[in-house]
Order: C-alpha cells, then sequence, then structure tokens
C-alpha cells in the first residue's frame, strides 16, 4: 500500500506533468497560428498589391512566415521530415518569386540567405555540414555587394563562411562588420583565434602566433564557449618556439583578463624557473 504522503506527491508530479504538457501544447498552438495569420496577410497582401515592389514584399513576407513555421515545426518535432521539406520549399519559391519581382532589392537576397541558413544549422545539428550554406553564401553575398553598408549582412556572410571554415573569407567578412558596427569585433577576434588554430595544426607556428596575438588584442571579453586562444598561443611558445619570456607575458595577460589557463601550461612554465 503507497503510503498517503506518497500518494499526495504522486498526485502533485502527475498534476505538474499535465499542466506543462498542456502548456507545450498551448505555446505549440499560438506560436504555429501565428506564423498562420502572417501566411495569410501576405496572401491578402499579395492579392492587393499595384505594384511589382508591393508584391515583391509581399511574397517576402509569406516567405519568411513559411521559413518561420517549417523551422519551430522540426525543432519541436511537431511535423515529419517529408512535411518540413515542403513548408521549406514553399519559401524557397515565395522568396525566387520576390526576387524575381525586385532583382535590385538587397534585402530580398539577405532573407533569403537567412532562410538556407537556418535551414542550414538545423542540418548541423546532426552532420558536419549542409548543402545549405553554398546558396546562403551567394545571398549574402549578394547583399554585401548591393548593399555595403548593411552590417548584419556581412555578419551573415561571415557566420555563413565560418560555418564552412572558410576562415580567411570569414575575417574579411567581420572586418567589414566591424569598420560598420564596432561592437561586433568579438565575431574578428573569434575568426582571427579559429584560423590561428588551423595554423598550429598545420604546423605553421608563425602564422598561427600572428594570428592567436591579433584574437588577443582585439577581444575585451567573451563568451566561454568560443575560440580560446590564449593557450593555443601559450603551447606554442612553451613547445615550439621555447620564447618563454612570451609564454610568461601571455599568462600574465590572460591572468589580468580573468581567463583560465590550463594547469599543466602553468606547471610546464613554473618548470622553467624565474626570468634573469
Amino acid at each position: 500500500m503507497i503510503a498517503p504522503h506518497r500518494s499526495v506527491k504522486l498526485s502533485v508530479l502527475f498534476t505538474a506533468i499535465l499542466l506543462l504538457a498542456g502548456c507545450a501544447r498551448i505555446s505549440h498552438t499560438w506560436y504555429l497560428s501565428r506564423d498562420d495569420a502572417k501566411i495569410r496577410h501576405a496572401a491578402e497582401a499579395l492579392a492587393a498589391a499595384k505594384s511589382n515592389g508591393e508584391r515583391a514584399v509581399a511574397y517576402a513576407d509569406r516567405a519568411d512566415a513559411y521559413a518561420d513555421k517549417s523551422r519551430y515545426s522540426r525543432v519541436m518535432k511537431l511535423i515529419a521530415a517529408e512535411d518540413y521539406n515542403k513548408l521549406f520549399d514553399l519559401a524557397l519559391q515565395d522568396y525566387n518569386q520576390a526576387i524575381a519581382l525586385a532583382p535590385d532589392n538587397a534585402d530580398m537576397y539577405y532573407r533569403r540567405g537567412n532562410a538556407y541558413y537556418s535551414r542550414a544549422g538545423l542540418d548541423m545539428i546532426t552532420a558536419p555540414t549542409s548543402v545549405f550554406l553554398a546558396p546562403a553564401k551567394a545571398d549574402f553575398s549578394r547583399a554585401t555587394e548591393m548593399n555595403p553598408k548593411n552590417a548584419m549582412a556581412f555578419d551573415m556572410l561571415g557566420l555563413t563562411d565560418s560555418s564552412m571554415g572558410n576562415w580567411t573569407e570569414a575575417i574579411a567578412d567581420f572586418k567589414q562588420e566591424s569598420g560598420l558596427d564596432r561592437l561586433q569585433r568579438l565575431r574578428l577576434s573569434d575568426a582571427y583565434c579559429n584560423r590561428g588554430t588551423v595554423y598550429m595544426g598545420e604546423k605553421k607556428y608563425d602564422l598561427a602566433i600572428s594570428d592567436l596575438n591579433q584574437s588577443i588584442q582585439i577581444r575585451a571579453a567573451g563568451d566561454p564557449c568560443e575560440c580560446e586562444p590564449y593557450n593555443p598561443l601559450l603551447t606554442i611558445y612553451l613547445n615550439q618556439t621555447r620564447e618563454y619570456d612570451k609564454a610568461r607575458a601571455v599568462v600574465a595577460q590572460a591572468q589580468h583578463s580573468g581567463k583560465w589557463i590550463a594547469p599543466e601550461n602553468l606547471e610546464q612554465l613554473k618548470a622553467q624557473g624565474t626570468p634573469r
């Protein structure tokens, strides 16, 4: 026989689970109904449009809604893969129509690029890359060519190049972005760090040192999930170039910035004694 107090606890737990499930269903219903409403409104705007410019905007708005609905439905596992592909294809058809009607509108390429990039991001949850990165790059490149003052287009182009492992191109993209928006320099620092790490793996130590130092100079603060330049640079100074004074300088800079240094690197540097 279940003790009364345990029975009460189980009842409360079961009720909480039912409430959470109900809240999730309500959330799904609200989110999807919002996208459906956007799709209807865009269709109405399309029917009422009196110019190609207005039609292009309506197509792009409906495409955004289709893309958002497909993405949410896939993430929350509400639909099968076949249905997800159908929704995404509807989005692409509308984006293509928008671009055909307004081929000189940079925003249309940017919006389609976002859809491609988001699709690639979902693919890369379970795979190392995605075929949708290439069309995303093409669209963001076109958007930056048409509007070289669009910082967000350079940001997305840089993220796409980063996802493709094109670190030199990503650095160029983020340099352009940081020239337009100084607050986005952290992405440039991260790109230098990643390219430096690649050079390190290729044993191109001079290039790695240059990039890792660039990353440190740019970075004021950062997300711990991003590329970390201090320990790779310290490892090169300790094990490759034997430049222990530079290694100590890196440690001092890291500690001053509150950055973590691997204990084994500190022990290795300590074994070299104090500088004369």
